[in-house]
């Protein structure tokens, strides 16, 4: 783990393998630990760069809202430090957030981008009230607020044949200070509706999906991409492809990092 410091902030990342750089942002109560399974095949071919966002496991908060404009910057910081000028972007549910609020503040900085259980929309007044309510749930409950976040990400039929890894998860979740997860649930209830760049990017997009994803409806997500070029793989679970689509999502990855 390398650190550097953005705007008196310490940012934990980190740096391995050679060729075309590919930075991997994980999601919401997650942090870089969550690629620890695919960094293994993804760094024998390519630079992997991975941190901890704003707010989220080692890395510190710094503000009471992180927007998503706020992590880009941050990302953009990192490649600086490391000298990359172009990468593709493989973001996590909030880090696909973050992946296209940089792709629209670094245009040119991008290759290629991976939206995993993920969505270009902004927040529904809905999800918005739902955001504020949840927001009220941890400050009152922080752990019992974690442990049902993390079991409802998973489909139903994997709970009980995943249940070791989603302790993991969870225990890695209550890593997540709370001021780190107020701070991310106002960022993504205020963040930008970037659906064009799903239509005008000059570079390839691709955009996995849960069927049975609990978070983002699947029917109301895969409609963004509706007279894209955008390349959609869907798997037949939850919001966790990285979990309970292991080996399937690897090899999407892998795919779409040869056409770059």
């Amino acid at each position: 783990m390398k650190t550097t410091s953005y705007k008196n902030t310490v940012i934990h990342y980190t740096d391995q393998g050679k060729g075309t750089a590919v930075v991997l942002l994980h999601g919401f109560l997650e942090n870089q630990s969550m690629w620890n399974t695919f960094l293994p095949e993804l760094s024998k071919k390519y630079r992997i760069i991975t941190m901890d966002l704003l707010g989220h496991g080692a890395t510190e908060c710094l503000g009471y809202v992180h927007t998503m404009e706020d992590q880009a910057d941050m990302v953009h910081h990192v490649l600086q430090k490391l000298k990359i000028r172009k990468a593709a972007l493989i973001g996590h549910s909030m880090g696909g957030y973050v992946t296209l609020a940089f792709a629209e503040l670094y245009p040119n900085t991008v290759k290629g981008i991976v939206l995993i259980n993920s969505t270009s929309r902004a927040d529904s007044d809905e999800r918005k009230r739902n955001r504020d309510r949840a927001i009220v749930a941890v400050k009152q409950n922080y752990s019992a607020f974690i442990r049902m976040s993390i079991a409802n990400l998973f489909s139903e039929n994997n709970r009980e044949r995943l249940d070791d890894r989603i302790e993991e998860v969870k225990l890695e979740a209550l890593k997540t200070p709370l001021q780190g997860i107020v701070a991310a649930l106002e960022g993504m209830k205020i963040r930008k509706d970037r659906e064009v760049i799903l239509h005008f990017a000059p570079y390839p997009i691709q955009l996995v999906l849960g069927k049975k994803d609990g978070v983002l409806l699947y029917e109301e997500n895969s409609d963004q991409i509706r007279d894209t070029h955008v390349q959609l793989t869907t798997f037949e679970d939850g919001h966790m492809s990285h979990i309970e689509n292991q080996i399937e999502l690897l090899a999407v990855l892998l795919g779409f990092l040869k056409r770059i």
